[in-house]
Order: structure tokens, then C-alpha cells, then sequence
């Protein structure tokens, strides 16, 4: 009995990717939006130099955190630091204006991102890259993967090598080994999306409906009024000649 369970629980779990570092985007078409950063504080340090080398858990801390953030001129709203697995691991949430303006930033150093518009299209693309000069912690264990994901606000047209494609109709993401990122190897990223938002096209699809089921209802209700009229008129002419 426990065996099937044990075999149960790790079919459910096949596909269920679990990141040791990951940015993760919410993106508007106008470039605001919203970006969560999750990791362990010792890569935090590794890839945003926040704390310190040799004691990342005491260092990289919730406020350290969110002094980074403000810093770059994003506005905090969540900081809490759980476990998982016995590990430590540092989550923030931010909003952002604009998220060119997040590349290089003193809380995004290991980014490079641009978004710009390509007629009646938007085209997002740029490399995650861990910086240099930034010591690596000692002793720590480089096993797991790293992500950068987006949720894009507008259909996908296409996308730079999406590890699993277009999910749930619009979000991409990459990812590679933290191995290969600690060694400073790039991961590039990029997709092509309508400059329109889902939410809106939406909106106007559900608006245009309700003007044409209106249109009809009223030469319906015109037709029914005119033969009304028209009979009416039928009705009372022999009357009058009398």
C-alpha cells in the first residue's frame, strides 16, 4: 500500500518543475507590471551580490531585500523568507513602471531586458547572465535549475526557445541548469505578442457582440412594429370607404 502510494504521488509529480532561483513576470503591453523573485539567499548573493559571501542566511535578509528593490525604484510588496526542504529561501514581489528601466539596475544586475514595439506587434527579448566580480559562497551545493518565466498579457506569435512553448496560452518561460548559470554562461530569452491585451481584445469582442445582438433585437422589434402598422392600416381601410 505505501509503495503504490509513493509510485502515485511521483507520477503526479512528473512535470512539476521545482526552482532553486527564479524571476517570474507579469507583463503589461504598456511595460508596467508586476515581477517575483524567489531563491535561496546564497544565490541571491551570487547572481545580485545582496549580503554576503560568507554568511548569505544572516546577511541576505527580508529587509536587505526590500531596501534592494526600493532602491531600483520598485515598489515592495511582499518580503517573507520560508523553507522548503529543510532550505531557506527569500521571496519578493514588486511592481514596476517600466521594465526596460529594470536592466542593470542595482536589483536586477544579472538582467537584461527590452521590450519594443515592431508595427502592431511587441517584441520581448534579452539574456539573463550572472554578473562577474561577484565571489561565489563556498560549500553550497550547485544542484537544481534556474527560470526566468513571463506572463504575457497579449497573444504569442512566437518565441526564442521556450523550454515547454506557449503555456496556457501565454506564458514562456527558460530555463537552465544553476551549474551553467554560476559559470556565467547567458540564457537568452524572447518572444513576438500582439500590442493589444488579451483583457481588452476580450472587452471589445464581448462589446462588439452585445451591439450586434442589440442591432437585431431592434430591426427585429422594427419589422414586428411595422407589420403591426402595416395591418392596421389593412384592417381599418374598407371602414373608412364605408
Amino acid at each position: 500500500m505505501r509503495r503504490a502510494v509513493l509510485i502515485l504521488l511521483a507520477l503526479s509529480l512528473q512535470g512539476c518543475l521545482v526552482y532553486e532561483y527564479e524571476h517570474e513576470f507579469w507583463l503589461n503591453v504598456d511595460g508596467t507590471g508586476r515581477v517575483y523573485v524567489t531563491g535561496q539567499p546564497w544565490l541571491w548573493n551570487a547572481f545580485k551580490g545582496l549580503g554576503s559571501a560568507g554568511d548569505p542566511e544572516g546577511t541576505a535578509t527580508r529587509e536587505a531585500a526590500r531596501a534592494l528593490f526600493e532602491r531600483a525604484g520598485l515598489r515592495v510588496r511582499r518580503v517573507t523568507l520560508t523553507r522548503r526542504q529543510g532550505r531557506p529561501y527569500l521571496f519578493v514581489s514588486a511592481d514596476f513602471d517600466d521594465v526596460a528601466r529594470l536592466s542593470g539596475s542595482e536589483a536586477f544586475p544579472d538582467l537584461d531586458l527590452r521590450l519594443r514595439r515592431e508595427g502592431d506587434r511587441l517584441r520581448l527579448e534579452g539574456v539573463w547572465q550572472r554578473r562577474t566580480g561577484v565571489p561565489l559562497p563556498e560549500g553550497r551545493d550547485p544542484a537544481g535549475l534556474m527560470a526566468v518565466r513571463f506572463h504575457l498579457p497579449s497573444k504569442v506569435y512566437e518565441h526564442h526557445n521556450a523550454a515547454d512553448g506557449v503555456e496556457r496560452g501565454n506564458i514562456v518561460g527558460w530555463r537552465q541548469e544553476i551549474k551553467a548559470a554560476l559559470r556565467g554562461e547567458p540564457l537568452a530569452f524572447g518572444a513576438v505578442m500582439d500590442q493589444r491585451s488579451i483583457l481588452w481584445s476580450t472587452v471589445g469582442l464581448f462589446a462588439a457582440a452585445i451591439l450586434l445582438a442589440l442591432a437585431t433585437l431592434g430591426s427585429a422589434l422594427f419589422f414586428v412594429l411595422r407589420r403591426g402598422r402595416a395591418a392596421e392600416v389593412t384592417a381599418s381601410g374598407p371602414a373608412s370607404r364605408s
